[in-house]
């Protein structure tokens, strides 16, 4: 390693440390400081970055593709599957993505019958309930001790016994929904810019992506800071899909899950004391063992190609063009969590969002880039692990 590579790692090394001891001292403020500041700060990085950007003239839905975006891609996966070998082993290996499970539960979802009829389209057709699950989990590409992660976390939803033919056929019959805490922007705009986080991330030295003077990206990086946050309980926090979906022909849209209740649980240790390594996964199991936990599945139409675009997940869709509308209830029951129970299940589950029916098609470069992406680091985390697929039904057992 040069000279140049050491201070570089060392500076990153310090600044990550800071981190880390922001995060054991947040918790106590960081909602009042939300309160005031969270909305203002986004609102003043979003106009700086609209300032550079300009108007391709595109349409509702429009999708635009990039010349270099297959390469892109390529280079995406390679990097995130280098990653993978050097941090897992055989038998091990975890997601490239949304990487550490915090807990996997049963749910029903539930179709409202007071959508607007514009909206009722694919799975939001009819009033019914479609069986699910929902996994819980934490960004990734390590699998550190919760106080250390880079502060959001992930909620993917597959809903089962869903009808129609789906855009990928490795799945006959569900339908999955991947969002994050993150805030309703992507850490990355597009995935030219992805493909850049990935090698610094493969060096160990992530914050370089967003601190790299000569190819910064401060905005960006402040936009995540005023969503990212010491997380207390995945079952407490809102989630955005970051990237938006067909609904139906001519229209796009973004999906949010909102929590009905305000669930925030203590964190033991904190400040300076022993934090328990998955104290997300303990304070997820105590508070599904104890009550009912139900989120609201929002959907917010596009309305402005400009303001609300679908190439650039950079941006986001302003709410007062187009507030959120709900459009079905995530009910997920009293259970025993059992996390060791389900870790082989878990193994052999995929997430992605292209399993789906055509209506709610994923749009923009990341989405697409997601098609290929997920497949085949899915297939190549169960081919090390010698697991096979399972497209589940709902109706399994974990003891």
């Amino acid at each position: 390693m040069t000279i140049k590579n050491c201070i570089l790692m060392a500076i990153h090394r310090f600044l990550l440390q800071l981190l880390y001891l922001e995060r054991r001292l947040e918790p106590p403020f960081r909602p009042a400081w939300n309160a005031v500041f969270r909305e203002p700060g986004v609102r003043l990085v979003q106009f700086l970055i609209n300032l550079r950007r300009n108007n391709e003239g595109l349409k509702i839905a429009e999708e635009r593709i990039d010349p270099d975006e297959k390469q892109s891609l390529d280079n995406i996966i390679d990097l995130m599957a280098d990653q993978m070998r050097g941090r897992f082993k055989p038998g091990g290996y975890e997601r490239g993505g949304n990487t550490k499970t915090h807990g996997v539960l049963k749910a029903t979802v539930t179709v409202r019958d007071d959508i607007p009829e514009h909206c009722r389209i694919g799975i939001f057709a009819e009033p019914r309930s479609y069986p699910a699950y929902v996994r819980y989990a934490g960004p990734g590409p390590n699998v550190p001790s919760d106080i250390q992660d880079v502060g959001f976390l992930s909620m993917a939803v597959k809903l089962m016994g869903v009808p129609g033919k789906k855009l990928m056929d490795e799945e006959q019959f569900t339908q999955d929904i991947i969002t994050t805490s993150g805030g309703p922007t992507f850490v990355t705009p597009n995935t030219r810019e992805n493909a850049k986080l990935q090698y610094w991330s493969l060096r160990d030295m992530t914050l370089y992506y967003f601190l790299n003077p000569f190819d910064s990206h401060f905005l960006d990086m402040f936009m995540q800071s005023l969503w990212n946050e010491t997380q207390t309980n995945p079952l407490g926090k809102r989630y955005w899909s970051c990237t938006p979906y067909l609904l139906g022909e001519g229209q796009a849209v973004m999906y949010s899950f909102v929590p009905k209740a305000n669930i925030v649980s203590p964190i033991p240790g904190l400040p300076f004391g022993k934090v328990p390594f998955n104290y997300l996964r303990d304070n997820l199991t105590k508070t599904i063992a104890e009550t009912d936990v139900e989120f609201d599945l929002m959907i917010q139409l596009q309305t402005d190609p400009h303001l609300m675009p679908i190439e650039d997940s950079s941006v986001r869709w302003p709410e007062k063009l187009s507030p959120f509308v709900p459009v079905a209830t995530v009910h997920i029951p009293k259970q025993q969590h059992n996390f060791e129970a389900m870790a082989d299940f878990t193994k052999r589950l995929k997430m992605n969002p292209w399993h789906c029916l055509p209506e709610h098609r994923p749009l923009g470069n990341l989405n697409r880039a997601r098609f290929r992406l997920y497949h085949e680091l899915s297939n190549f985390r169960q081919q090390m692990n010698q697991v096979s697929h399972l497209e589940p039904t709902g109706d399994e057992v974990f003891e």
